[in-house]
């Protein structure tokens, strides 16, 4: 004769499982955080791989990234002296990356906070008073978006000079939209919250709630936004030192060094792959130290949430 057993419970005789969802949860929230510690330490060596030699490139012992020696003309990597070989111009090639890098992450990281300023405050202003304010930055954000980035770029640095102040201005200016977006996204979910309802009974003024209490809760997620931006500043100021619109010389940027070895690239490979080596270890560097901090953070605000 069978027995049946109410609906929900476990048949008799049989011991319930120690691993319920509690457990389940904490398992794969230990996996995501364990990836993410990863990801932020991978991020964390490409990076200082690169900007770290490049912060010391005039304390070590490099010959001048303008020196020439006819003599020692595209000599390969490992030769005496020289480490990365040397170009064209007999000139040593890991002095004009780490020289040409001071200026390249100099650009990118001034174009990224000009753009990370503009994008919080314009995205912040739209998405908290609304109305025709949420309005006209929408539409210019949109308008901005429609518009092909390089060409753009290439247009704004024609009519104004290849100078690092109207690149960094062209390059921040191409930027905020992204920043803008978030911001904007962000604050309609806080300007809901309990917090900002008091401060209004209190009589404070809108400015005032947003420049003090919203715009603060919100920093640290934009942020993360702003770093990944870093690496694609870099690659524009390549770009556009690759076709001709970089910072005039004497600057020795990345874009303008691949530019010149290009013309030797079958027969003297290390002048073209090395520096675009360098511009990729950064690259992955800064977006797994991005995408490692946006998922170490990810779990903390769920389980506020929960």
């Amino acid at each position: 004769m069978s027995t049946t057993t109410p609906a929900g419970t476990a048949p008799t005789g049989v011991r319930p499982s120690a691993v319920t969802a509690r457990h389940l949860r904490r398992a794969t929230a230990t996996r995501q955080q364990r990836a993410a510690r990863a990801k932020l330490w991978a991020g964390i060596v490409c990076t200082a791989l690169v900007v770290v030699p490049i912060a010391l490139a005039r304390l070590l012992p490099l010959p001048s990234a303008d020196a020439q020696d006819l003599g020692s003309r595209r000599l390969p990597p490992l030769s005496d002296g020289h480490l990365f070989g040397t170009d064209q111009l007999g000139r040593d090639v890991l002095s004009r990356i780490l020289h040409g890098g001071q200026v390249s992450l100099t650009v990118g990281i001034l174009a990224v906070l000009v753009s990370g300023v503009i994008g919080i405050v314009a995205g912040a202003a739209a998405g908290y008073f609304g109305g025709w304010t949420d309005t006209v930055i929408s539409r210019l954000l949109e308008a901005q978006l429609a518009l092909p980035l390089l060409m753009m770029l290439l247009l704004v640095v024609a009519l104004f000079g290849p100078s690092v102040t109207v690149i960094t201005c062209v390059i921040a200016v191409a930027q905020w939209p992204e920043v803008a977006r978030l911001t904007r996204s962000l604050v309609l979910v806080e300007r809901e919250k309990a917090y900002v309802a008091a401060a209004r009974v209190l009589g404070l003024r809108a400015w005032t709630i947003l420049a003090r209490h919203v715009i603060p809760n919100i920093v640290r997620p934009a942020s993360l936004v702003v770093l990944l931006l870093l690496a694609q500043a870099v690659l524009l100021e390549s770009a556009l030192s690759f076709l001709g619109a970089g910072p005039e010389r004497p600057f020795a940027t990345w874009g303008r060094i691949i530019s010149d070895g290009q013309d030797y690239i079958t027969t003297s490979w290390w002048l073209v792959t090395l520096p675009g080596l360098v511009i990729a270890l950064l690259v992955i560097g800064v977006n797994l130290l991005g995408d490692g901090l946006r998922d170490r953070t990810a779990p903390l605000r769920k389980q506020k949430g929960a």
